[in-house]
């Protein structure tokens, strides 16, 4: 009888372990890189450009003012690709190994800011008007008319092309995550707004700021 109950238990415990194993695999993180093949590190500024390069890719991240606001604080995907981008920095929040890996969650925060918002970090506030969550910077003062999400998470995961990253963001105390891609009237707006979506994911890289200002620097 031993030897069948030894023979039972080796056998879930093969299961288990297969399992397991499975399960592990689908669920693996890695550390996030630059486009170098770095690791980004919370507190690196880094410009978030499309993955392609090509024109009519558009270029980095600014702020505008869109809709009625008075104020830069709607977060844009440049449509020109010679524009002055604004870098941004991640941060970890509580304590942490000060390592970045897919599915982290991090605060992300614009390195530069207009006087008329207090904080640079990204929030998401809901368009009524366009019927969309979009990426901004401030406060709940800052958008009267609109809710706001500023108490959830960001992360950045592999893009399902296989080609750089896509962020996206968790609504806290609940199971709802969706990825960050473009939108909006470029021509009116000048560049793409980044939103929440449940469809195509905006695929990025991260450019270190130092390494990229030197190489602008020496051809100049």
């Amino acid at each position: 009888m031993k030897p069948m109950l030894s023979l039972i238990f080796s056998f879930f415990l093969f299961i288990l372990i297969t399992n397991l194993s499975l399960a592990l695999s689908n669920e693996a993180v890695e550390q996030v890189l630059d486009s170098l093949g770095n690791p980004i590190f919370p507190g690196g500024k880094y410009y978030i450009f499309p993955v392609s390069h090509d024109e009519t890719y558009g270029g980095g991240l600014r702020l505008a003012k869109t809709g009625d606001s008075k104020c830069e604080v709607t977060a844009l995907q440049d449509d020109n690709i010679v524009t002055e981008s604004i870098p941004v920095k991640f941060s970890i929040p509580g304590i942490s190994p000060g390592i970045i890996f897919t599915g982290t969650p991090i605060e992300i925060e614009f390195t530069k800011k207009p006087s008329c918002v207090e904080s640079s970090k990204w929030l998401i506030f809901v368009d009524d008007v366009i019927q969309k969550a979009c990426v901004g910077i401030g406060g709940p003062e800052n958008y009267p008319h609109f809710k706001t999400l500023n108490d959830g998470r960001f992360y950045i995961e592999k893009h399902e092309s296989g080609f750089g990253y896509k962020l996206g963001y968790c609504v806290k105390d609940s199971p709802t995550c969706l990825d960050i891609g473009r939108s909006g009237n470029v021509t009116e707006e000048g560049g793409f707004r980044l939103n929440l979506t449940h469809q195509v994911a905006y695929a990025v890289e991260f450019i270190d700021v130092t390494p990229f200002e030197a190489r602008i620097k020496s051809v100049v």
